[in-house]
């Protein structure tokens, strides 16, 4: 529980930079050629981000992990398939209630690939299957160069226009997201070394490439007329239909799980990849996608529910922990020679007599290190 929370404060910190940023778009806006320069310095921040994550995923992880096919499906599913279903009932129920462009941001959000770094943190921290999060995760996000800007293409219109050219948007996204990407793979024998020795450093260049697309974004939003499209009522209303977007979609991830039989591991996968939507794919997308001048309210509900599922997923992979701990807790180990005996034989393994007094010495050394692991050494 007290890497969660350790987690829950650290997306705090982010939470409250992506605060800040928007209070400094909102107060200092970049304008004219200087917001030239801000544009460039974010495509090459998330270029960077792009290459390290290709750098970082080692062929080893892909090999483990992409062998279960039918749970990298049901995660595509709920990214592709359910979350675009919820995102239309939604708008579609809300159509005329609200700002259009905040809706078509609630929309855009939907349509969008799952995140990489948390899907997996949140993975290894509730112990579930790391090497198929790795592979979904990463799989999700490399779809999503292709599949979010024709789901925008097919389910969206901004101010009465569609979306731009989806084949223009999509090769765009391809070199700034996916060129990267293989670019940073392909180099792994070089520098992957480098990179697994540094991870920390991937931290920094994610947050801070984030920060300069939302401030850039935001700078174009206020310039033109952002605050005074939108209110208090507004992003309370962006909250409250971001949980219920959440909980619908964890809600049916977990009875899906119940129905196919997955193990504890894969439904901890299934729930957390296939829950999220990435901030880091997203700015940038929308940024290639639409005018700039509806980038910042489009991006909106994105940074809401970004937040909030980092928050939820926190607090789910922490009783995931705690109960996996429980359980390792839970588990005895026979000591004396009649319960070993009893124990053999409730599994159908009979012991020797002979052998008895060695199985004793063996499980009551096992019993030894096991305290020790849990802290309770005898």
């Amino acid at each position: 529980m007290g890497r969660a929370f350790k987690l829950v404060l650290s997306i705090d910190r982010f939470l409250l930079l992506l605060i800040a940023v928007v209070v400094g778009a909102s107060l200092l806006p970049v304008r004219g050629v200087a917001a030239g320069w801000v544009d460039l310095a974010a495509d090459l921040a998330i270029a960077l981000l792009f290459f390290l994550h290709g750098a970082k995923l080692s062929r080893a992880a892909i090999v483990q992990g992409i062998g279960n096919l039918r749970l990298h499906a049901l995660v595509l599913a709920s990214t592709y398939l359910l979350f675009p279903l919820l995102g239309l009932a939604l708008v579609a129920l809300l159509h005329g209630w609200g700002n259009p462009l905040l809706l078509s941001g609630l929309l855009f959000l939907t349509l969008l690939p799952s995140t990489v770094q948390s899907s997996i943190a949140f993975t290894a921290i509730a112990r579930g299957n790391v090497a198929a999060a790795v592979c979904s995760a990463s799989l999700s996000n490399l779809l999503g160069i292709f599949l979010t800007p024709l789901l925008v293409a097919l389910f969206m219109q901004v101010d009465g226009k569609g979306a731009v050219s989806s084949w223009h948007s999509i090769w765009t996204i391809a070199v700034q997201l996916l060129l990267p990407f293989v670019a940073g793979h392909l180099l792994r024998p070089v520098i992957g070394g480098f990179v697994d020795r540094n991870k920390k450093l991937l931290q920094p260049v994610d947050r801070g490439s984030i920060l300069l697309v939302v401030y850039s974004a935001f700078s174009a939003a206020v310039v033109n007329g952002i605050w005074t499209q939108v209110n208090l009522a507004d992003l309370a209303g962006l909250l409250g239909l971001s949980a219920v977007l959440l909980a619908a979609v964890l809600g049916v991830n977990v009875l899906t799980a119940r129905l196919a039989g997955l193990s504890r591991e894969d439904f901890i996968v299934l729930l957390f990849c296939g829950s999220k939507k990435s901030l880091a794919s997203g700015v940038p997308m929308a940024g290639a996608l639409f005018a700039p001048a509806h980038v910042g309210l489009i991006v909106l509900p994105l940074m809401i529910f970004h937040q909030l599922q980092l928050f939820v997923c926190a607090a789910l992979a922490g009783r995931f922990r705690s109960a996996a701990e429980a359980r390792e807790a839970a588990v005895t180990i026979p000591r004396t020679e009649a319960e070993i005996a009893a124990a053999a034989q409730g599994v159908g393994l009979p012991i020797p007599e002979a052998c008895l007094p060695g199985v004793t010495a063996n499980l009551a050394l096992l019993d030894k290190h096991a305290a020790t692991l849990r802290g309770t050494p005898q």
